[in-house]
């Protein structure tokens, strides 16, 4: 995202955050909760070039939006109860869910203690694959080794290309550029090009997930956690809708009974890889409702609505972006509707 776009984001989370606006908007909206998409819980402030710092949090901030949340009306509920109160007939008091993404170790280290501390209910969505170390956190590894290396030389194609990745400024250049080739192409062009950039500056990529993201013997702290529901986020972390429709159905279904062989419980919920539109659609939408999810959850960002429970699959979620960790900026995250506003005012997002 460019400087730019950051700047404008930031003055319009600083107009919201003026004294009682946020408040003012929720009085006279009918958003009746909020998803919160979370992935790492970190204590220590990003380095000058974290292009994925975007999706870690402090501990202190996570904690200051469990309090900031109750303080202001919100119950703080799973994702059940959450559906439940999308399908009532009248509006209860306000929601938030917590859903984090992927399993990553910090998220036992740093959250699940305040979590279980506050008394605080969530979901973990977790790809098997990444569990055993056999996918890979790819835009993670992507970061590292342009952070490890002052130029980069790689092929798109057109054969050997070269960039100067000496500066922060160029590093973020040169990951833009190969974040977004990486998205837009089919997830084979996609492993082809990380796997010969691991090779080249020797990255081991088994080792680099394994880093990261926590073994089973660790996850079960949060299997036997009454707090935590773990939810499905497909066997590899592939973007779904790049996937032929027998690979995307299968790789919905092998993550739902690989953890339910795991956990000793069938998944009941869902979360699509990275889930903006060029990851999920309406193709990946109806399989999770054919294959009998309660919930699909993506990162379209908007609030919660009673129109919501007609679309159960597409659920929309708010990120708590890690580069605004302002504890002003808590009352604009918890107005689902400047998120929906966001969105073109689509209550349901299917496109």
């Amino acid at each position: 995202m460019s400087n730019l776009k950051y700047r404008l984001i930031n003055l319009a989370m600083e107009v919201f955050a003026l004294p009682n606006v946020a408040k003012l908007i929720r009085r006279f909206s009918d958003c009746r909760g909020v998803i919160f998409t979370l992935h790492r819980v970190l204590p220590d402030a990003p380095a000058a070039f974290s292009p994925n710092g975007i999706l870690q949090i402090t501990p202190e901030f996570l904690e200051s939006v469990i309090i900031e949340a109750r303080a202001n009306g919100f119950d703080i509920v799973d994702l059940d109860e959450a559906l439940d109160r999308l399908e009532a007939d009248e509006a209860q008091d306000p929601f938030v869910v917590l859903t984090f993404d992927d399993g990553y170790k910090d998220n036992l280290q740093y959250a699940l203690p305040i979590l279980k501390k506050h008394n605080c209910p969530f979901t973990l969505f977790i790809a098997p694959n990444l569990i055993e170390a056999k996918a890979e956190i790819w835009w993670q590894a992507l970061e590292d080794i342009i952070r490890e290396n002052n130029s980069v030389e790689f092929d798109l194609g057109q054969g050997t290309e070269y960039r100067e990745t000496s500066t922060p400024a160029s590093k973020c250049e040169v990951f833009d550029e190969l974040y977004w080739y990486m998205r837009k192409k089919p997830e084979a062009d996609r492993l082809r090009l990380l796997h010969a950039l691991a090779k080249r500056y020797q990255l081991d990529l088994t080792a680099h997930c394994r880093a990261l993201i926590m073994e089973w013997q660790e996850l079960q702290a949060f299997i036997d956690e009454p707090l935590c529901t773990i939810g499905a986020h497909t066997m590899n972390h592939y973007e779904l809708k790049k996937l032929p429709e027998d690979q995307m159905a299968d790789e919905i279904s092998k993550s739902v009974e690989t953890l339910a062989e795991k956990t000793g419980k069938r998944p009941t919920h869902f979360s699509y890889p990275v889930g903006g539109p060029l990851s999920a659609g309406r193709r990946e939408f109806a399989q999770v409702k054919r294959q009998a999810l309660a919930s699909g959850v993506t990162t379209r960002p908007g609030g919660l609505y009673a129109e919501n429970a007609e679309f159960l699959e597409a659920l929309p979620r708010i990120s708590l972006n890690g580069n605004y960790q302002k504890l002003r900026f808590i009352d604009v995250f918890l107005t689902g509707a400047i998120f929906t506003a966001h969105s073109g005012m689509k209550k349901v997002n299917l496109d």
